[in-house]
């Protein structure tokens, strides 16, 4: 599918799969609190929430009765919590295929690792985020592994993610076969346990992770 528009935001909302709920009202005070904030919200303004790329990439909307919202994913009750420091500061607005969030920062827009916590700057605004994912959506969403899945298992079902077997920072392979879909809650709560109990490893150690309940495999 071709994207069309004159800026990158209006691009990338031509190639998704349409709104997940209903246009917001009034800037949350969630968004407030951020500096890109604003401009979160315009691009949310013109649609609220929304899937691109196979379903790779999810934007949550502001607030809808159907699906997750920006406010509940962003919840202490639910998973963000569960990295501790390792969260702080930080707005999670999307998510590409294998979870690892795109987040709103005082420095601008940063990729989070779900497996390690891990914080990597993508761009200084909205609009530069939406540029550089259309320019490199293969890399930033997952895309090409989320396609291959899809094609084996069929489309990745709403609030779901695909899953390492094995962790890809542990040695997982970046295939299909190491690939399961699981529920995204869970997911995060699993992964927020191994990040903070690898967290001070150096590179190349060898780890023994003790962890609590696993998503369950589907």
């Amino acid at each position: 599918m071709k994207a069309s528009g004159k800026t990158a935001v209006e691009r990338l909302l031509s190639i998704s799969s349409g709104p997940l709920a209903s246009p917001p009202v009034q800037l949350p005070k969630l968004l407030d609190r951020y500096t890109l904030g604003g401009d979160l919200f315009n691009l949310l303004k013109l649609m609220n929430g929304f899937y691109a790329f196979e379903a790779a990439l999810h934007v949550f909307p502001v607030s809808s009765r159907d699906c997750m919202s920006l406010e509940e994913w962003n919840s202490d009750s639910f998973w963000r919590s569960g990295y501790r420091d390792l969260a702080e500061g930080l707005l999670f607005f999307a998510e590409d295929a294998l979870q690892d969030q795109f987040c709103l920062s005082a420095e601008g827009i940063v990729r989070f690792e779900s497996e390690t916590g891990r914080r990597a700057f993508i761009a200084p605004t909205i609009e530069d985020w939406a540029g550089t994912t259309l320019g490199s959506y293969a890399q930033q969403t997952g895309w090409i592994l989320a396609s291959r899945w899809q094609a084996e298992n069929g489309p990745i079902p709403a609030g779901k993610r695909l899953m390492p077997r094995t962790p890809f920072f542990l040695g997982g392979a970046y295939s299909p076969s190491n690939l399961w879909v699981g529920d995204s809650l869970e997911g995060m709560r699993f992964k927020a346990d191994l990040a903070l109990q690898t967290r001070n490893l150096r590179d190349g150690a060898q780890v023994r992770v003790a962890l609590g309940k696993k998503p369950q495999i589907q």
